[in-house]
């Protein structure tokens, strides 16, 4: 089933467009990684789909609702949940304090503070501590610990591993398996190719705001990946390969 579709979405910055006509969907219990250089129009799309953004032209369409005017804070409601880049904590809070922030609009369903502490181990014996004195892995796995306490149907995942050491990428992809396997529908932006792929059942390559590759991931390459990346043979017959 159908729970996200995105229907020809134009979003622009000012004047300048950095969304143009981009339609994608994604099923239910599907992960999917939306790829692409910097500028691609990326984070605006998974900022339109949050409803932080608005766009100039479109539908976003979830679970069959046109949801495109509803305001963010409606969408937390009706089960879509963003971790923005840079994750975005309450330095001043402690890592608990945060987590439960995310109570307020909290939908029913399987995520508390003691499930996301089970998914998240690492957090447990942080609980105490402030947000702004940990290590940047340790705040990304508050940030999606945060978002899974409204309980979402979606989880927009806006550059996971940015920034962070290896190490710290592993712990948080070691928790987010967990998030997957319990059957949460992720919309992923990464740009660690090996990542996005290993999670991935889908990859969709934006260029210059437009859908330029999407594929399933086990039939995407490296090479593909640049084709799409440099726009390389666009015009080409079965440039989109439908998932």
């Amino acid at each position: 089933m159908t729970l996200l579709s995105v229907e020809g979405i134009d979003a622009r910055h000012g004047l300048l467009p950095a969304v143009r006509n981009v339609s994608l969907r994604v099923a239910e219990g599907e992960t999917v990684a939306l790829i692409g250089a910097n500028g691609a129009g990326k984070t605006t799309l998974l900022r339109t789909i949050a409803g932080a953004h608005q766009p100039v032209a479109g539908r976003v369409v979830f679970d069959g609702a046109d949801v495109t005017r509803v305001p963010a804070h409606g969408r937390v409601g009706l089960g879509i949940a963003l971790v923005p880049e840079g994750r975005r904590l309450f330095s001043g809070l402690t890592v608990e304090e945060n987590l439960r922030v995310a109570e307020a609009r909290r939908r029913p369903g399987g995520w508390d503070l003691d499930a996301v502490l089970e998914a998240f181990a690492l957090l447990r014996p942080l609980r105490p501590r402030l947000a702004g004195s940990l290590s940047g892995g340790e705040q990304q796995a508050v940030a999606i610990g945060r978002a899974l306490m409204s309980n979402p149907r979606l989880l927009l995942l806006d550059e996971l591993s940015l920034g962070l050491a290896p190490v710290a990428v592993d712990a948080v992809y070691r928790s987010l398996r967990t998030v997957v396997e319990a059957g949460t529908t992720i919309l992923l932006v990464e740009q660690d190719l090996a990542r996005a792929l290993d999670v991935a059942g889908r990859v969709v390559c934006l260029l210059e705001g437009r859908v330029a590759l999407e594929a399933p991931a086990a039939a995407v390459t490296r090479e593909r990946v640049i084709d799409a990346y440099l726009g390389v043979g666009r015009a080409g017959a079965g440039w989109r390969q439908g998932g």
